[in-house]
């Protein structure tokens, strides 16, 4: 996932983000020793950063919170009311059949370029039908229509970090996926130094509650750019996580999905919340050899995607499972 977390006069960009992935194809783990990579959220972009409109008005550096959050006052934390979490997390191979009656959307198939295009052995990203991009204000100016037909059938989008920061294309990048017949959804870079409760109502407080939306990410890694040095240990990570998640599921109704990289994966998650969906960074190995075990919804193969609809580089993805996993899965997150 790409995001601006540093302080403005750095100008660097770094790149972002449960009980998961495709019961229906499960890999097998291969046990091997983990790749070496790093997390595209510790790189710096070479691009610039477009001045762009949020809600009714310009983004200035200065601006109050409130200038930034168009969605809504934040709730307070008795005033959420508890969902049931009924929705399984895995796709189903039948297609879900209650609820609202809704078109399927048309699966394109994807025609992605990479500028560092990797060799992933017997089992690559071509191998999954259902591709998508995650993206930031670091895309600048996107053609969805484009990006769509060039073969992103979903998107998530950056929306805050932290407890006081908004990404400043969110707005126009919502609305135009969503336009161009993308699925989209949000996420939030968690920052270590803020209360989880804050975080959770600053998210609140920014993204809409569209019930056509897909789950709401916490994007979870460590960030060696960040003026947050803090690096808390297993037992406050998960508590902290807990306390967002729980209090964004509470709001949407819908369980988050938890988007990691390797490092802060090894540190914190090896193990731990089985009962969440997954969204794995692994961009030089297939994630059953750098997750050994763990089930994914999606997996994030690459940080440098080049794709039509948009200027630079892109993260590209993969659903786990097939067409018709992807449409159930999509119509039991709709509510």
């Amino acid at each position: 996932m790409r995001l601006s977390i540093v302080s403005a006069t750095l100008l660097a960009c770094v790149s972002l983000a449960g009980c998961a992935s495709s019961s229906s194809d499960p890999v097998a783990a291969l046990g091997l020793k983990p790749s070496v990579e790093t997390t595209s959220s510790v790189s710096r972009s070479s691009g610039p950063v477009p001045t762009v409109a949020v809600g009714q008005g310009e983004v200035k550096a200065g601006e109050t919170q409130e200038m930034l959050a168009w969605a809504g006052p934040a709730p307070g934390s008795d005033a959420l009311n508890a969902v049931t979490r009924a929705q399984s997390a895995v796709p189903s191979e039948r297609p879900a059949t209650e609820g609202r009656s809704r078109k399927r959307s048309r699966i394109y198939g994807q025609q992605f370029g990479d500028a560092h295009p990797i060799n992933f052995g017997k089992r690559t990203p071509r191998h999954y039908p259902v591709h998508g991009v995650d993206v930031s204000r670091w895309q600048g100016d996107i053609d969805w229509t484009k990006l769509r037909a060039h073969g992103a059938n979903f998107a998530y989008i950056k929306a805050t970090d932290g407890g006081d920061h908004i990404d400043p294309m969110f707005a126009t990048n919502w609305r135009k996926a969503k336009e161009a017949g993308i699925r989209r959804g949000a996420y939030h870079f968690f920052y270590w130094c803020r209360t989880a409760a804050e975080q959770a109502d600053w998210f609140i407080r920014n993204v809409p509650r569209d019930p056509d939306a897909l789950p709401p990410v916490i994007d979870v890694e460590w960030n060696g750019l960040s003026k947050c040095k803090k690096r808390p240990s297993r037992a406050v990570v998960l508590e902290k996580m807990r306390v967002f998640m729980d209090k964004v599921e509470r709001h949407y109704g819908k369980r988050p999905i938890i988007y990691t990289a390797p490092d802060f994966y090894d540190d914190n998650l090896t193990g731990e919340l089985k009962d969440y969906p997954f969204w794995l960074r692994s961009v030089a190995a297939h994630p059953s050899q750098r997750y050994p075990g763990r089930r994914w919804v999606f997996w994030q193969y690459s940080g440098s995607g080049l794709s039509q609809g948009v200027s630079g580089r892109i993260d590209l993805n993969v659903f786990t499972g097939s067409e018709e996993n992807w449409h159930a899965w999509v119509a039991g997150q709709s509510s």
